[in-house]
Order: structure tokens, then C-alpha cells, then sequence
């Protein structure tokens, strides 16, 4: 499939800009340029409050019409490097009022300043700390997590080795193989946002302390183990056609369904790394937001 004609202009314009590739800015630099690019979102919310999830800082999202009383933690990408609570406010603020649930957006400690296990080890913290506190935040103790790219893996290695009793997954464009050696990677070298060279400043970032490895199924959850892959909650995986993330994806769908969790994958063809938190530039950000809120509310539905 060719790439979407709203995809195909925005990679247009941002080519356009002439912005240095991420692998030649400094951490501080990538992150200064992303915060640039932010906009407000459009979603009103009935409730959005600043807290502190066991010393992690994480915002809450209520919504106005509440469906379920479950709590989605929700880990926001950029590639354990890159991202806060403000670059992905639209998207919680999106599943909150599409789910009819509330969410937690989850502030996790960012490499290099903080490398490998700090996220994970931020990303356990919270979960436990929300279930331990959901009846203060107006919620059942019913979790589940979710994340998109770096987030997604946090939200896969919490799945696998859950710190409390977790009902869903919800993985967009999941990291989920440190060893980048899948198809996709060449297939979607240069031209669609994420390249190879900046998924492997990433990682450099990411694995630049003195713990975690290509290696490690924490590091790369597609190398876990078949018992922790057999108990972990049922999933949505979301993939996108032009990413160098797809295979893996796809990888780590097929493993666990193949391990007997259900397990729903949903590819977005003609779609790119990333489109999953770009609100008002592409249609397909809105119906995949709606697809994961869907989902997570149809899981605390059997679990409640």
C-alpha cells in the first residue's frame, strides 16, 4: 500500500523544515526541538490533575461520562530519550473521553540521564502505587497498561512481569527486539521519521549505564520467556506499514497469540512511526485512539 496521502504531505512539510537527523543532536537538543513542535490539544476533559504516583510524577484524566471504574497507565514513546506528560496530554486526553475511563499518564525518568532500569523501575513504581491508591483516585483496583513505542515496551515488560494483577495490554508500534535485525529496518530505512540510525541513538541512550543488554527480555520483551509471555494479559498491538518497527511488532503479536493470550493486531497500512499521537494532521491517529480506548474498555468490562 502507498503511504497515506495525509502522511505522504506531512513527511513532505517536515523534509521541508531541514531539521538535523535526532542521531546528530544532543538529548537536550532533541527534546527542546520536540517541545517546539507542540501544540494544545482540542480535548476537553472533565478532570486533569498533576500527582505523585509513589515519588513517579503522573497526571490523571477523568472523564466527563465514565463507562468503567478501571484505570489505564498509559507510557508515553520517544524512545526512553525523548517525551513528558505534555507531548502525549492529547492522547490520554483522547482515551480518556473515548474509553470512558481514567487514565494516568506516567512521567518515567528519561536516558541518558537516567539509562536502563530507571524507566521500568518508574513505570513498576506507578503501577503499583495506582493500584495500592485507585480508590483515592475514584477508580476500582482493575489495571491495565498501555504505551506507544518506548512506552509500549514498558507497557509489554509490565505485562510480562506484572508487579500487581494487570487485565490489558495496549501496544502501539511496541520496541520490542534491541537487536533491530527484522526486515522492516531496511525496508523503511530513510524517509519516514523513525530511521535505524535514530532507533539505534536510542538505544545507546537507553543501554548507556552499567545494567541491561540487547539481550535482556526487558530490554527486548520479544525475548522473553515462553511462561512469562503464556500468563501475561490479553493484548492489542497496533503496527504501522512504513516503520521500522513493524516487524517486531507483528513478531511479538504473533508470539503471544501463538503462546494463547488473546490477542488482537490491528496494521495500519500507509501509516508511519508515530501516527498514533499526531492529532490534526492525520485521520488514522483519531481512529486508532478510539480502536485502543474500545479495547481497554471492553477488557475492564470482563475483568470488573
Amino acid at each position: 500500500m502507498t503511504l497515506h496521502r495525509q502522511t505522504a504531505e506531512l513527511l513532505a512539510g517536515m523534509a521541508a523544515l531541514g531539521l538535523p537527523p535526532i542521531e546528530e543532536m544532543t538529548p537536550e537538543d532533541a527534546r527542546e526541538q520536540r517541545r517546539a513542535m507542540l501544540r494544545p490539544s482540542p480535548e476537553v476533559v472533565a478532570e486533569v490533575r498533576d500527582i505523585d504516583a509513589g515519588g513517579v510524577p503522573a497526571r490523571l484524566y477523568r472523564p466527563a461520562t465514565v463507562r468503567s471504574a478501571g484505570l489505564l497507565l498509559w507510557f508515553h514513546g520517544g524512545g526512553w530519550v525523548l517525551g513528558d506528560l505534555e507531548t502525549h496530554d492529547d492522547v490520554c486526553r483522547s482515551l480518556a473521553n473515548r474509553g470512558g475511563f481514567a487514565v494516568l499518564s506516567v512521567d518515567y525518568r528519561l536516558a541518558p540521564e537516567h539509562p536502563y532500569p530507571a524507566a521500568v523501575d518508574d513505570a513498576a513504581t506507578a503501577v503499583a502505587w495506582a493500584h495500592e491508591h485507585a480508590g483515592e483516585l475514584g477508580c476500582a483496583p482493575l489495571v491495565a497498561v498501555g504505551g506507544d513505542s518506548a512506552g509500549g515496551n514498558l507497557a509489554a515488560v509490565l505485562a510480562n512481569r506484572p508487579v500487581v494483577p494487570v487485565c490489558f495490554q495496549a501496544l502501539v508500534y511496541p520496541c520490542t527486539d534491541a537487536r533491530m535485525g527484522h526486515r522492516s529496518y531496511s525496508e523503511n530505512g530513510a524517509g519516514y521519521a523513525l530511521t535505524p540510525s535514530s532507533m539505534r541513538w536510542f538505544y545507546d541512550q537507553y543501554l548507556s549505564g552499567d545494567a541491561g543488554s540487547t539481550d535482556d527480555p526487558c530490554v527486548a520483551p520479544l525475548l522473553e520467556d515462553d511462561a512469562r509471555i503464556a500468563s501475561a494479559p490479553s493484548a492489542l498491538v497496533i503496527t504501522a506499514e512504513y516503520d521500522p518497527l513493524r516487524d517486531e511488532g507483528v513478531a511479538y503479536a504473533e508470539r503471544l497469540a501463538e503462546a494463547g493470550v488473546a490477542t488482537s493486531h490491528i496494521h495500519f497500512g500507509g501509516q508511519i512511526h508515530g501516527f498514533f499521537s499526531m492529532f490534526g494532521l492525520l485521520d488514522d491517529c483519531r481512529s486508532a485512539q478510539a480502536m485502543v480506548a474500545e479495547a481497554v474498555h471492553t477488557a475492564f468490562a470482563k475483568s470488573g
